[in-house]
């Protein structure tokens, strides 16, 4: 059955709703057995009261699945769901469908769905773990790549890709492989993040990358640079990729000198740009009709994220770092960057916003990201795949 699932980077394991779920090929995992025994300590029922269905069955592994976009009530829904085991099928490289046929995911009820998209069924888990959909898929095609790449698309209309178990070539249109143009920095992974286990070699799924600096129009943004590291005692800090953030947030602090620094360079004689009124949740805002329009989005300062070295950069141009805000006498373009107060997390986290038209390679072998900047530059966009064509 096609399924549209929400992707999450920082996920451990991936969930579908079975409330409605039909199929006649899941099984239930059983209490004590040896793939039980490798998920780790989550639950089990020995019996269920309720009427036999993927979401019910005795002697059942239990999982614990969660909403990264709104969080789950437990109070109203089944927090524990069993864990399934099913056939995955995608569309491979040579048009047809490759399957596993031992996929592993929990069920979750409808009650998870909230605040996710219309059509949206459950979550897709791309994280650093043994559960996740990248991995599973390298140990059912172990002669494969253990890596994934995805292109989030800047439309609301023509999807982007998420390309499995490949390293290249990444064709798009007119004949541009992206693959041939990345750039690596070393992914990071948390000791003390989501789902990890401390003082066990269990670290969090959730993908860093080790950011030095921030610059605004070339120019170096002031602030405690310490706060970019990550803490090894509480596990805060840092800057972390995610999917199921719209924006980039940033620490109260950072958030005040980086904007800071955006203000004063588009007021620069080379924009000329005035603020007006904003709209929450933003605090920057131009009228539309103020900003120019070029291939790379509204023209407005460039961004850059300065990762390991110092000319290794992930420049945000307007495409990337500006929402365009229409409803009823409004019409602004707003800098797509929050506030992400004060409270223990990534000091920066970069959102999804920020990632549209940007092709990302994740090397979970090698550790490192693949990033290619907004592919804007290159006459290309993520909707722009050479998906092969499904062989009937």
């Amino acid at each position: 059955m096609p399924t549209k699932l929400l992707l999450d980077l920082g996920a451990t394991y991936s969930w579908v709703n079975c409330d409605d779920y039909i199929s006649s090929t899941y099984q239930h995992v059983p209490c004590n057995s040896s793939i039980a025994n490798s998920l780790g300590s989550y639950g089990c029922v020995d019996i269920c009261d309720g009427p036999p269905g993927p979401n019910c069955a005795n002697n059942s592994f239990l999982f614990l699945p969660d909403n990264p976009i709104k969080p789950v009530d437990y109070k109203k829904v089944n927090g524990l769901n069993d864990a399934l085991v099913d056939y995955l099928a995608l569309l491979n490289n040579l048009g047809s469908l490759s399957s596993i046929d031992n996929f592993i995911f929990s069920c979750a009820r409808t009650g998870f769905l909230k605040g996710l998209a219309k059509g949206v069924t459950g979550l897709a888990s791309l994280g650093n773990s043994n559960l996740s959909i990248p991995v599973q898929i390298n140990k059912a095609f172990s002669s494969s790549p253990n890596c994934f790449a995805m292109c989030l698309s800047g439309s609301i209309s023509q999807p982007g890709v998420a390309l499995f178990g490949s390293k290249g070539p990444y064709n798009f249109l007119h004949g541009i492989d992206l693959s041939k143009s990345l750039l690596y920095t070393p992914l990071i992974f948390n000791p003390l993040g989501r789902d990890s286990v401390p003082n066990t070699h269990t670290l969090s799924p959730e993908y860093y990358v080790g950011l030095t600096a921030i610059k605004v129009n070339g120019k170096m943004v002031a602030f405690n640079r310490t706060l970019l590291a990550i803490d090894g005692q509480s596990g805060s800090g840092g800057t972390r990729i995610s999917t199921v953030v719209p924006y980039t947030k940033l620490q109260s602090s950072i958030y005040k000198a980086f904007t800071l620094a955006f203000l004063r360079e588009a007021t620069s004689s080379a924009f000329n740009l005035t603020t007006t009124k904003p709209v929450k949740p933003f605090s920057v805002c131009y009228p539309a009709s103020a900003v120019k329009t070029t291939q790379m989005g509204p023209a407005v300062p460039i961004i850059e994220l300065v990762l390991d070295r110092q000319d290794l950069v992930w420049k945000m141009f307007g495409s990337n770092s500006m929402m365009r805000v229409t409803k009823k006498s409004v019409d602004l373009w707003c800098l797509g960057v929050v506030d992400g107060g004060t409270i223990d997390g990534p000091s920066i986290m970069i959102g999804g916003l920020q990632l549209e038209d940007n092709l990302l390679q994740f090397d979970l072998q090698s550790k490192k990201l693949g990033f290619s900047s907004s592919i804007l530059s290159k006459g290309t966009n993520c909707a722009d795949y050479k998906f092969p064509t499904r062989k009937v």
